[in-house]
């Protein structure tokens, strides 16, 4: 995102989980005010997913989603790995896989970071 409130509400968040976990007060009030901001700028895969979040949230009072798994990058220059390790998808870290989704919020022009969007959303889905 590029409205500099919600990268501030980004970074507030990412603090407080690293924190406390998710204390699903704080944190659903702060994802719908993020929301909020992607409407502003008409987002609607940001939209979507930070709704289903908050629902998914307020629902199990965790976050039950893995961080999606790694596809090997073909065009990666020679000697460089993926940073991001691969999630078995019985593990979930709760917390580190809601860090990572928000993280995702950032960057939207990274291609890898709206395709991790779209895995969460069609995962928050099912």
């Amino acid at each position: 995102m590029e409205n500099k409130k919600a990268l501030k509400l980004i970074d507030k968040i990412l603090t407080d989980l690293e924190k406390s976990g998710i204390n699903t007060n704080t944190l659903i009030e702060d994802l719908k005010a993020l929301r909020s901001y992607a409407l502003e700028q008409q987002v609607p895969l940001v939209v979507k997913v930070l709704r289903l979040t908050y629902e998914h949230i307020e629902e199990n009072d965790s976050f039950l989603i893995p961080i999606p798994d790694d596809e090997p990058i073909e065009d990666v220059e020679e000697g460089e790995e993926n940073e991001k390790p691969l999630e078995k998808s019985d593990d979930v870290n709760p917390v580190e896989s809601l860090m990572y989704l928000i993280s995702l919020f950032k960057d939207l022009k990274n291609k890898m970071n709206v395709m991790d969007l779209a895995d969460y959303r069609d995962a928050l889905n099912a």
